[in-house]
């Protein structure tokens, strides 16, 4: 049945929820896994404010992920975007979660997807957000199958240094510090990377009129010590990378770095950057998404399946 459907799946010790988006027509779909960006996101890639409303402002334009997944609906393509741990309807807490474990948790997601008997198991591909495009280079290094990836406001470097130029050019603008979660995370900042590099595992955080956080720094430090340019320079894909010029969080110098790394790939990547857009390419209308989705869909091509997926097209 086309259209969004809400659907939950396995992931690890949790149990995900998301939303299904299926094109018109019958037989068998391209199939792309969509993930959000960083700290506490929704499916739609916006800011948790249904499992957290303390932490984020009220007011926000619609997420990219679901902009990007009507688009790519209709061009034909399916996919699922979910709320990440302990956001939205999913399972678990958030603040607690490293960044294996949402690797893993990606993965179980395309694991489910292509569980679906319409789904095309040959064209696959992901699109990352922000920490999602570092997740979807993860995922996309050790599947052979995922042939396509839109990688949009992508870090190169470590957290470290990509969170300290987010901090500042973020006092210098006021982006996105109405929200407490931002804010006592900026304030705290240092001493979260000072921590992390020390391997203590749990910081608390004070957020402005909302209280206290308490974060697991594993994924701090997995992130410190995980550039993303390092997984960049494994990655052999068809890749197009999406930057806004006006990002906050990930300066689009980030991209141009990606691009040089990915050389390599199977075709030539492309860098597109979008100017006056910010993080979340909220200032992009919707053209500028038709043509991302559009981009995307074009590279969606077969790719030869191992055995296992294999028998698992053989019995759909």
């Amino acid at each position: 049945m086309a259209g969004p459907e809400e659907v939950r799946f396995p992931a690890g010790d949790a149990t995900l929820a998301g939303t299904l988006q299926l094109p018109v027509g019958s037989g068998r779909h391209p199939g792309v896994l969509l993930l959000p960006s960083y700290l506490a996101r929704d499916r739609e890639g916006r800011w948790d404010r249904g499992g957290h409303p303390a932490w984020f402002a009220r007011g926000e334009a619609r997420g990219l992920l679901a902009r990007l997944a009507e688009a790519l609906a209709g061009r034909g393509v399916a996919s699922l975007r979910y709320d990440k741990r302990g956001c939205g309807r999913s399972e678990g807490t958030w603040q607690q979660v490293d960044l294996f474990t949402l690797i893993d948790d990606a993965r179980d997601a395309l694991g489910w997807l292509r569980g679906r008997r319409d789904i095309d198991l040959r064209r696959t591909g992901i699109v990352g957000h922000g920490e999602g495009a570092a997740i979807a280079m993860s995922v996309a290094i050790g599947d052979p199958v995922v042939g396509a990836l839109t990688l949009v406001s992508a870090a190169a470097r470590s957290l470290r240094d990509v969170l300290r130029r987010g901090v500042a050019e973020r006092a210098r603008t006021g982006t996105d510090r109405e929200h407490p979660l931002v804010a006592g995370i900026d304030r705290a900042a240092e001493e979260l990377i000072e921590a992390a590099d020390r391997r203590e595992p749990m910081r608390a955080v004070h957020l402005p009129r909302a209280g206290v956080v308490e974060l697991n720094l594993a994924a701090w430090e997995q992130a410190i010590h995980t550039p993303p340019i390092a997984l960049a320079s494994m990655l052999h894909r068809s890749v197009t990378l999406v930057h806004g010029d006006a990002d906050a969080w990930v300066d689009a110098d980030e991209s141009r770095l990606l691009l040089g790394a990915l050389a390599g790939s199977e075709d030539a990547p492309r860098l597109r950057l979008i100017p006056g857009a910010g993080h979340g390419l909220d200032e992009a209308g919707d053209p500028l998404i038709e043509e991302l989705a559009q981009e995307l869909a074009a590279r969606l091509l077969p790719r030869d399946l191992p055995p296992v997926l294999l028998a698992i097209e053989g019995m759909g």
